[in-house]
């Protein structure tokens, strides 16, 4: 095999490998934008991938990189006159290496693309009703996945206000038990592919 279809395969293999570590944020937004539902984290289970991939995304990059300054080095030294071909130009690798360090880093800013619905206007008839639950949630990895349990459990009517954190694991969530449950809660919350282990009430 060439050098130059080493170099682009390796540029290819970190590409995907970037994508692929942040694939359990991707796909929630993407659903978001389309309308489609949080049921699209279906690939949440590669999490505990994400550190192997990034290793690989940017050893591969890496490597691109090299044989790309290597080339360029022998080219100083000959005249060549050939035109390079796209995935061996510099530009070409600038792209790849900024569109791998968007995808690694989306899990930190995925927050952004979700609606912030905690201002929105809750009427409650009795202060009796309201109800603080802490769900404690296994699977949670960063902003992203707290910003989609809050966006999946504020789709049900009578919720208050909800906070999730993935340092904590948990979601903090005020209601009025006379308009959602429990149960519609823990399904909202199961819905996103990560998991309620079990419940507490806020003392």
């Amino acid at each position: 095999m060439s050098m130059e279809k080493t170099s682009k395969n390796a540029a290819y293999t970190g590409l995907f490998a970037a994508v692929a570590a942040s694939s359990c944020c991707i796909p929630p937004v993407i659903a978001l934008i389309a309308g489609v539902g949080g049921s699209a984290s279906a690939l949440s289970w590669m999490e505990p991938f994400r550190p192997y991939l990034i290793g690989l995304a940017i050893v591969a990059i890496g490597y691109a990189w090299y044989n790309y300054l290597k080339t360029k080095k022998a080219e100083d030294c000959c005249e060549v006159d050939a035109k390079p071909k796209w995935y061996q130009t510099k530009g070409f690798l600038i792209g790849i290496t900024l569109f791998a360090a968007i995808s690694i880093s989306f899990p930190y800013y995925a927050h952004i693309f979700y609606p912030n619905t905690n201002n929105k206007e809750v009427i409650v008839v009795s202060e009796a009703n309201v109800e603080t639950l802490n769900f404690n949630i296994e699977g949670m990895t960063c902003s992203g996945c707290e910003a989609q349990v809050e966006n999946e459990v504020n789709k049900l009517s009578g919720i208050i206000s909800v906070s999730a954190s993935y340092d904590n694991e948990n979601a903090t969530v005020t209601f009025d038990k006379s308009k959602t449950s429990t149960e519609d809660i823990e399904k909202a919350i199961n819905s996103t592919g990560y998991q309620v282990i079990n419940k507490v009430k806020d003392e």
